[in-house]
C-alpha cells in the first residue's frame, strides 16, 4: 500500500470552518482546498466575501475554490469575475446547470476565455464532461469536478465514470479531474490508481489518514477493545 506521500493524486481540503482549513492548509500533503455554499451555511457563515477574503489573507500560495451562488448565468458572470479578482490563486466553481437544468456551457466557455481559472462542479456524466471541456479554454488551469460519490450514492459504481473522464480531459491538458464528494478514504487509493488528478476530502475522512496501512489484527483488537469499554462504561448486565 503506498503512503500518503507517494500518491500522485492531489488531496485537496474540503470545508468552511476557518480554523479547520487552516490546519489542512498547513499540512504538506494537502495541496488545494475547496468549499461550497452549503459547507458555509452548515458552518454558520452569514457574510460570504469577508469570510472569503479573510481565507486568502492566510491561504495564498495553494489553489482554493469559491463558489458563485445566484441562479440566473448573468449574475453568475458578474460574480464569477469578482470573486476571481481577489487572488490569483483563487478558481471560481461554475455549477454545471442552474436549478431550472439550463446548461452553463456558454458561460463557462465566456469565463474561461476571459482567463478565469474556473472549477466547474456537480458533474455526473460523460456527456457533461465532455461538453464542457469543449468550451473550456485549453490555455486556462481549470478543474472539472465529478462528484463520484453521489454516483456510488445511487449503487453505480462511479470508477468507469472517472476512469473515462480522465481520458477526455487528455485533451485538454491545463484542466484536471476532481473526484468531488468521497465516502471514505478507500477512495483517495481509488483516485490515485486510476490516474485521477485531485480528490476533494472532508475532514471527517482526512482524520482517518493516521489508519493507512495499519495492522488488521491491531485494528481488530483495537474494535473488541472499543465494545468491552462501552459495555463496561454503560453498566450493562444481564
Amino acid at each position: 500500500m503506498k503512503r500518503i506521500d507517494e500518491l500522485h493524486t492531489k488531496i485537496f481540503a474540503d470545508g468552511a470552518d476557518k480554523a479547520g482549513m487552516l490546519e489542512m492548509y498547513a499540512k504538506s500533503y494537502i495541496k488545494g482546498l475547496t468549499t461550497n455554499p452549503t459547507l458555509m451555511r452548515k458552518a454558520g457563515i452569514t457574510d460570504y466575501k469577508s469570510f472569503c477574503k479573510d481565507i486568502l489573507l492566510s491561504i495564498k500560495d495553494k489553489p482554493l475554490s469559491f463558489e458563485v451562488f445566484s441562479d440566473e448565468f448573468e449574475e453568475m458572470e458578474r460574480q464569477a469575475v469578482e470573486i476571481s479578482s481577489w487572488a490569483d490563486n483563487v478558481y471560481v466553481k461554475i455549477p454545471i446547470t442552474n436549478t431550472r437544468a439550463e446548461p452553463s456551457y456558454e458561460l463557462v466557455a465566456k469565463l474561461s476565455d476571459r482567463g478565469v481559472k474556473l472549477n466547474v462542479t456537480a458533474l455526473m456524466s460523460l456527456t457533461q464532461v465532455r461538453d464542457v471541456i469543449s468550451v473550456l479554454n485549453p490555455h486556462v488551469p481549470s478543474y472539472v469536478s465529478i462528484f463520484a460519490g453521489r454516483i456510488a450514492d445511487t449503487g453505480r459504481d462511479p470508477l468507469p465514470i472517472m476512469a473515462g473522464a480522465i481520458e477526455l480531459l487528455k485533451m485538454t491538458p491545463k484542466a484536471e479531474l476532481i473526484w468531488a464528494s468521497p465516502r471514505e478514504l478507500l477512495n483517495i487509493f481509488q483516485a490515485d490508481a486510476i490516474g485521477c488528478h485531485v480528490i476533494t476530502v472532508t475532514n471527517d475522512i482526512l482524520k482517518k489518514l493516521t489508519l493507512v496501512g495499519y495492522d488488521l489484527q491491531l485494528f481488530s483488537l483495537d474494535t473488541v477493545k472499543m465494545f468491552y469499554d462501552d459495555a463496561l462504561k454503560a453498566g450493562y448486565t444481564l
